[in-house]
């Protein structure tokens, strides 16, 4: 049976982030989420290369070690548990991640069953450049929530925040080669697409519509 409606939505954000710009948006997205009422767990997707391939990228190790100080890994039992997920990348070579793509590709189990069946989900990324694939990653990802059976959700131009930055697909962030900050405008919209997020989540809890709710 539907939990009570006064139960918080759950929402996860999972995320790869090597230079920190994914990082400030999925941070971004959970204090708007909590601030509009959801629990929220936020988790880093771990590296999938050893060490002596990590050091010779500049600040790499000591950005991971940051950050998987701060973020837990993401696990099936978080995905199960939450009424949402939104998924973020950088964008390399026209593709999510390869870190984040371990995460899709370990949850055979939960596809199986239909676990993740009736789940929101949505995505944000960063690209160099303005032409760099931001867009062409976020809907790839749309591909492996299909699958899973998830409800996807795009931002559309649902707010004004959208014709500013982002796109119809998920909120982006150009951030050049010295992999600046997101812009203000950029988190402009990937707030706008967690209260968005947050918000058809609770009604499709309230609707006794969430799988995540059910015995």
């Amino acid at each position: 049976m539907p939990q009570p409606k006064a139960d918080p939505t759950r929402l996860l954000i999972v995320f790869y982030s090597r230079s920190g710009s994914v990082e400030t948006l999925a941070v971004a997205a959970a204090e708007t989420a909590r601030a509009s009422g959801a629990t929220v767990r936020l988790r880093r997707a771990r590296e999938v290369v050893d060490h002596a391939t990590m050091e010779k990228v500049d600040g790499w190790t000591e950005s991971a070690t940051r950050q998987n100080a701060l973020y837990e890994a993401p696990t099936h039992e978080d995905a199960e548990w939450a009424d949402a997920i939104l998924f973020g990348t950088p964008c390399y070579f026209g593709a999510m991640a390869t870190e984040l793509k371990a995460f899709f590709d370990r949850l055979g189990p939960q596809w199986k069953r239909g676990a993740l069946a009736g789940k929101v989900g949505g995505a944000f990324a960063t690209a160099s450049w303005p032409h760099g694939g931001s867009e062409v990653v976020t809907l790839s990802l749309y591909a492996p929530m299909a699958h899973l059976g998830m409800v996807i959700l795009p931002t559309g131009y649902t707010d004004a925040a959208m014709l500013e930055a982002g796109s119809p697909y998920g909120a982006s962030s150009i951030v050049g080669a010295e992999n600046r900050d997101p812009c203000p405008e950029d988190l402009d919209a990937i707030r706008h697409q967690s209260r968005r997020t947050v918000a058809i989540a609770r009604a499709l809890v309230a609707a006794g519509e969430m799988p995540s709710r059910s015995d």
